[in-house]
This record gives C-alpha cells, structure tokens and sequence, in this order.
C-alpha cells in the first residue's frame, strides 16, 4: 500500500514538473486560441473568382491584420451572410472584418471601431426601367418608401444583409409581397440574373460590388442606373465584429490599436481604386475627415 501511495505522488511530481517546464522553457510549443475569419464574396471587399481574386480591400487587410496577430492560429471560412450570423450567436472565437454596425448585431457581436467608409446602398434599374422612377426622384435621389407604396414594382434584396439602420429599419415596414428576399452565396448575381429577366424590377445594392458583377457577368454597366435613398447618408461604415465573449473582446482590442493607421492611410486608397472615375476624387477627399484621429 505504502508503495503505490509513493508510485501515485511520484507520477503526480513528475506531471506538474512537466506542466511547469511547458511553460517555462523557450522553444516549446503552447497551444494558442483558433481564431476563425468568416468572410463572403462581398466585391470589392473581398473577391473570390476572377481575374481580380484576392484583390479586394479586405481581402489585402485582413493578412495585414492576421501577420499582426501572431498570438492567434488563424483560419478562413468562407460563409454567407446568414450562416455567418449563426456562428457569431454561437458565441465561438470568430470574426466578419466586413460589418455594418446595427442594434439587432450589437446584442451579440463586439465591434471595432469603424475601419473603412464606403459608398451607401441605394437601387440599381436597367435603363429601359429608368422612366418609372422618375416620379419618385429629387435631386437624383429616390423616394424608396414612396415608390414601393405607390407601385407594384418588386425590390430584390439579400436575406439578413444590412443596408444601413436607416434602410433596414424601412424594409421591415414593407410588406412581404414587395420584397424579393435571397439567401446563397452568389445571392446579388441570382437577384441580378432575375432583374435581367423582368422578374423584379429594382435591386437594393451597393454601385461598386453591383457594377462588378454585371461585369463578371458581360452585360454592359452603361445599361443600369444607380440611385441614392433619400434620407440615407452618403457613406456608411464598416467594422471588423467579433463573437461578444472574453476572447472576441480581446482580439477587438487589438484589431482597434492595429486599425488606427491602417484606416487612415491605406484602405481609403485601397478602395478608391473600385470606384468609377467621377466618384473616386471626391471619395479621396472626404476620407481625410472620416476619422477625427
């Protein structure tokens, strides 16, 4: 008896000394936190077919922030929209670099603070549709509730996207009848593919990501109009948005000290280079007054 009692508190020394010198000791390995990136095909975000794959704005962030965040082992899963939200719920060690801040998001996502401006959603029309907006434009601007109210014209829209909290916030008021919801992956090809085909007349997008794909797709972009929302503010901003727990908390810490120079002197220009000619000086100039830092 007295043996194995001796036996046990040995194996028992040599298993703390082994847990001590594992961590103590240069040169061995300690096991770090996965820290898993959710990312969708969002051009020019992030673009994952064609002659411009990997290109995209975040797509040439996120190995800058990954190459600055060596405590982490790092994955990439590519996901959409809806499932993406699913796995930021579950409360697992993950990220989306590419967020709208939103209130139903902040019940469970930490956010950074904003990383990049980018150009509003507003509603895209092929030429031959441009005469029925036109009671409904002021200064090249449409009156979206207005025109949905007044007409039995069909919005396409991505299932669980935000457009901004002013847009969603009107798209929950619209009857389900004059929405077009679609979930995939490829959800604003398959709305365009249906615009091109008459069945819904008026796509909620963003110009730079839309004008991409009709591209991809080799229809000519002179043949669509985008339209600003009235009341909707020319940019909005994006944030990298972690699960909301211990870990998601501490890498949005850091992602906030690596953002501050990033934000400012690199993604504006990053994408300025997506936007059409007119677009782009403006663009340049506004974002020197985005961020007060």
């Amino acid at each position: 008896m007295i043996k194995r009692r001796r036996q046990r508190c040995h194996t028992l020394l040599a298993l703390m000394l082994c847990t001590l010198l594992g961590t103590s000791m240069p040169g061995i390995a300690v096991a770090k936190e996965r820290l898993f990136w959710l990312l969708r095909d969002l051009p020019p975000l992030t673009i994952f077919e064609g002659s411009s794959k990997g290109q995209g704005v975040v797509d040439q962030l996120l190995p800058m922030l990954i190459e600055k965040m060596p405590e982490y082992d790092h994955s990439i899963l590519r996901v959409n929209r809806a499932r993406g939200n699913q796995m930021l719920q579950e409360g697992r060690f993950t990220c989306d670099p590419t967020l709208l801040w939103t209130p139903e998001r902040a019940q469970f996502v930490h956010f950074s603070q904003p990383s990049l401006g980018i150009l509003s959603s507003g509603v895209v029309v092929r030429q031959q549709d441009q005469p029925l907006l036109k009671p409904y434009l002021n200064n090249d601007e449409v009156n979206l509730r207005t025109l949905l109210d007044s007409t039995s014209m069909k919005l396409g829209v991505v299932a669980e996207r935000s457009y901004s909290p002013t847009v969603d916030a009107l798209l929950k008021t619209l009857p389900a009848k004059t929405l077009s919801r679609h979930f995939g992956n490829d959800a604003v090809t398959n709305l365009l593919q249906m615009q091109q085909r008459e069945r819904l007349q008026l796509l909620l997008g963003y110009w730079p990501e839309v004008r991409y794909l009709i591209q991809q797709q080799g229809w000519p972009a002179d043949n669509y109009r985008f339209y600003p929302i009235q009341g909707v503010a020319r940019y909005q901003f994006i944030h990298v948005g972690c699960a909301d727990t211990p870990l998601g908390r501490e890498a949005i810490s850091h992602i906030d000290q690596l953002l501050k120079t990033l934000r400012r002197d690199t993604l504006p220009d990053l994408y300025a280079k997506w936007l059409d000619p007119e677009l782009r000086e403006r663009y340049l100039q506004d974002s020197q007054q985005f961020f007060g830092d």
